[in-house]
């Protein structure tokens, strides 16, 4: 069976909530599950582009339904889910997809803990309050997935993301305990080490490197509810683990070449005049060599020949 059809299968019928459905990755995700025969239930802050895409989805001849909520807020979590249930009686499968991020060096960051904090807050507590609210209704149908969308990032101890990282690091290792955990259940995870991601929430920082589109992520959150692996990794963050492993100063030396190239952008300075862009631009800029482009080139073709993690 192609693979394609394979996914419209295991899809169709299902109950999937996304949060952070509003935009970027959450967005994409949510109508190429609503393409694929789901019902989508979307969570975001933001209510009136929630119900932009819920509309988008129903003209398409999808099912979806749009809940405004804050995942840092227990009560307004625990208002949605039970809206949700009591509307639609269950959620299949669950997509952690809401997040933050910061890219600021940590010299800049010795008075604002606070950075750490927020980050904290959606990226891993906030996940854990939307999949505490649905797991218990797995575990007594005895089948669930949960999707958790986190960073190559965390493979790849990226420079200037501590705060980020740290925050999907920890989200990492509980899913990595609570797959164990719920094994007899009938309950699955699958953690996703998203490479960057042309979204809004990158826009402040600038270019940052190549990047994939929001419906490139979708695809690979769409295999990941079908197929249902442990997780799913990129060539980069594999390159990166093994390096940690076998060849760490060198690792180093590359990571610390590659924060003394790029500097803190000027949100990260806290220079308030410099408006932020609203959308990353998938055009390379201006004024790069023929040289370097031409090495760009050849360095994402090998690591392309280097398989991601898929098990």
């Amino acid at each position: 069976m192609a693979p394609a059809a394979q996914h419209r299968r295991e899809l169709a019928g299902r109950h999937v909530l996304v949060t952070g459905a509003s935009s970027g990755i959450g967005r994409a995700a949510a109508v190429m599950i609503a393409e694929h025969g789901a019902t989508v239930f979307l969570l975001a802050r933001r209510g009136e582009e929630l119900v932009t895409v819920v509309d988008e989805i129903r003209a398409a001849g999808g099912a979806a339904y749009g809940y405004q909520c804050d995942i840092t807020d227990d009560e307004s979590v625990e208002h949605t889910m039970k809206t949700i249930l009591d509307e639609h009686e269950r959620v299949d499968m669950l997509v952690n997809n809401a997040g933050r991020s910061i890219r600021r060096a940590i010299h800049r960051s010795t008075d604002r803990l606070h950075d750490y904090e927020r980050t904290m807050a959606v990226n891993y507590f906030g996940a854990l309050r939307v999949t505490f609210a649905v797991l218990p209704g797995m575990r007594e149908r005895r089948f669930g997935h949960i999707v958790q969308i986190s960073s190559a990032g965390v493979q790849a101890t990226t420079p200037r993301f501590s705060a980020y990282l740290a925050s999907k690091a920890a989200l990492d290792k509980f899913t990595e305990v609570a797959a164990v955990e719920t094994m007899a259940d009938g309950v699955t995870f699958t953690t996703i080490h998203m490479p960057l991601v042309r979204t809004p929430m990158i826009a402040p920082t600038g270019r940052q490197g190549p990047s994939r589109s929001p419906e490139w992520a979708a695809a690979l959150i769409v295999r990941a509810l079908a197929e249902r692996p442990r997780r799913i990794d990129v060539p980069l963050g594999t390159i990166a683990e093994f390096g940690a492993l076998f060849t760490p100063k060198l690792r180093d030396f590359v990571l610390h070449r590659y924060y003394r190239a790029i500097p803190d952008s000027p949100a990260a300075k806290g220079l308030a005049d410099i408006e932020p862009q609203t959308e990353i631009p998938a055009t390379r800029p201006a004024g790069r060599s023929r040289a370097r482009r031409v090495t760009g080139t050849a360095l994402r073709r090998a690591v392309n020949l280097v398989p991601g993690v898929y098990w």
